[in-house]
């Protein structure tokens, strides 16, 4: 992933599908618009079922894919 941002960005997301950027390469970052093609990286798929914020990971080090889990503090204490 070429964005390391350290934190999470806040996005307001309507309900239905969408796909979580892995390869970093999208001009849509956090959310995929086809760059990885001809890669290796598959984007993540994840729907909301109601308006919402939410809390996309830019750092990639989040388990709780697409959503922020607070790993990037623990990365830049490291």
């Amino acid at each position: 992933m070429t964005h390391h941002t350290n934190g999470p960005i806040t996005m307001n997301l309507e309900p239905g599908k969408y796909f979580y950027c892995r390869c970093g390469n999208s001009n849509q970052f956090p959310l995929c618009d086809g760059s990885h093609q001809g890669t290796d990286f598959v984007p993540k798929k994840f729907s909301i079922e109601q308006p919402q914020s939410v809390y996309i990971c830019q750092c990639g080090a989040t388990l709780n894919s697409p959503y922020c889990d607070g790993r990037h503090g623990k990365k830049a204490a490291e």
